[in-house]
């Protein structure tokens, strides 16, 4: 197992409630190394503020653009970093975990939405991809398996394979989050991320998958204190980072046009 790894996946574990893993976003290595000299013990890259500094639309960076991104971050400071590389860019599971360990990244974010179609994959077939990149990665990755079901509908008594759009049945959601989960935790992940699941079903939702449960920090949302203490192991924060200081430029830059 590298250092790095069994680092961060040690981080995920003993915490008490009100006292998460709180992951900061970088962009780019200059922030990385903000993150870290403020004392974070590890960092989370955010595949669309990555995307937007490289000039792409989410979802749509190029692999060997976003690998080399995660390489400049993770040559930068000397805490893990975990990457969000997105739906895996279409590359086998070999490929994939020889990218990021080349790229230093300790840990990755695998979503189950099919970039092609725009729907969820089937559970299955992701939980069978997934235990492809635990067998290929064996300990050197802590896998954060993201979910996806509170991103599409999910119809009443059915589950999300298939489905786009937002909204849907709650319950039907909350189930399909949780067989998602169980079947994500069967296939080696070590972490679940139920992307925009309501806050007051983190909870449960980590009790019934069984993994620690990573939680989106949103500005209008609790904060990553209150996440922790609602049922969350793990915060992080999306682009929401990268779009704080961009609104930070952005008035910076209108300040010097009124100066001017």
């Amino acid at each position: 197992m590298s250092a790095t790894a069994a680092v961060l996946r040690d981080l995920h574990h003993g915490r008490t409630p009100g006292d998460p893993l709180v992951l900061p976003g970088p962009w780019d290595a200059a922030s990385a190394r903000v993150f870290a000299d403020a004392g974070f013990p590890a960092l989370a890259t955010p595949s669309a503020g990555i995307a937007a500094c490289l000039g792409h639309a989410d979802g749509w960076t190029p692999a060997d653009e976003m690998f080399a991104a995660v390489a400049r971050i993770t040559r930068t400071v000397d805490i893990p970093v975990t990457a969000d590389v997105e739906a895996g860019y279409g590359l086998g599971a070999a490929e994939l975990v020889e990218r990021l360990l080349a790229a230093g990244a300790a840990g990755c974010n695998l979503e189950d939405t099919d970039h092609a179609t725009g729907a969820l994959r089937d559970p299955e077939e992701q939980a069978e991809w997934l235990a492809r990149v635990r067998a290929a990665a064996g300990d050197d990755l802590v896998i954060n398996a993201r979910i996806d079901t509170y991103q599409h509908d999910v119809p009443d008594g059915g589950t999300a394979a298939g489905h786009d759009g937002a909204g849907g049945d709650p319950a039907a959601q909350k189930a399909d989050a949780v067989r998602r989960g169980r079947l994500y935790a069967g296939a080696g992940a070590d972490c679940v991320y139920p992307i925009t699941a309501p806050p007051s079903l983190l909870g449960e939702l980590a009790a019934a998958v069984g993994l620690p449960v990573n939680a989106l920090a949103l500005p209008d949302g609790p904060s990553p204190r209150a996440l922790g203490t609602l049922g969350a192991t793990r915060v992080t924060f999306g682009p929401g980072l990268q779009r704080r200081a961009m609104a930070a430029v952005r008035e910076m830059a209108e300040d010097l046009r009124a100066e001017g």
